[in-house]
């Protein structure tokens, strides 16, 4: 491995801790005061914000947005996303976890792509790969639930970003390990 795709790498490898750091965090703020409607507000818009942030310094760091077209996609349509969360929040919680399913697949064909790219430079994305798909499965069945009587909360979505906190910690061992096995081959 070179010293640029090894940098990569590391970069990686932190930037996947990262947001399954943040994710864990979200889900703990969420369940412990996501009963507090201006705190639920907030969460809510800040998820997909967050995202969009995460995907703009990721796709910054590795070449720019014109190399990275999913992730600038993804910055897009998470920025958006946002913006639809907080004016659905004014209508009622179906409209929010709609926006969400919309969100969920999107991003998951996104990062799905990305990750399909990466796998091809760094290996140890087959988790990644699974987010994505898993992340567009769960989007289809937030729009259903959506469509639904039952009035959903905040704790509709944890287990969205349970799993893709999941995934994030999942990829940063995997390329910690494959790091960490490239080292050892090294003579």
């Amino acid at each position: 491995m070179s010293n640029q795709s090894n940098t990569q790498s590391n970069w990686l490898r932190s930037y996947y801790l990262i947001r399954a750091l943040f994710s864990i965090f979200w889900i703990a703020a969420a369940v412990l005061f996501g009963a507090h409607s201006a705190f639920a507000f907030l969460l809510l818009v800040i998820y997909p914000a967050w995202d969009a942030l995460a995907n703009l310094v990721d796709a910054r760091s590795n070449g720019g947005l014109k190399a990275n077209r999913s992730q600038a996609l993804n910055v897009a349509v998470s920025t958006i996303t946002a913006l639809a969360v907080f004016f659905a929040l004014m209508k009622d919680n179906q409209a929010v976890l709609a926006v969400f399913g919309v969100w969920a697949i999107l991003s998951g064909l996104l990062q799905l792509s990305t990750a399909v790219r990466r796998w091809r430079l760094y290996g140890a994305q087959w988790a990644m790969i699974l987010s994505g798909a898993q992340s567009t499965l769960a989007g289809g069945f937030m729009i259903t639930r959506s469509l639904g009587a039952i009035q959903p909360t905040i704790l509709d979505i944890v287990p969205y970003v349970g799993f893709g906190a999941f995934y994030f910690l999942l990829s940063a061992i995997l390329l910690t390990v494959a790091a960490s096995r490239t080292a050892t081959a090294k003579p």
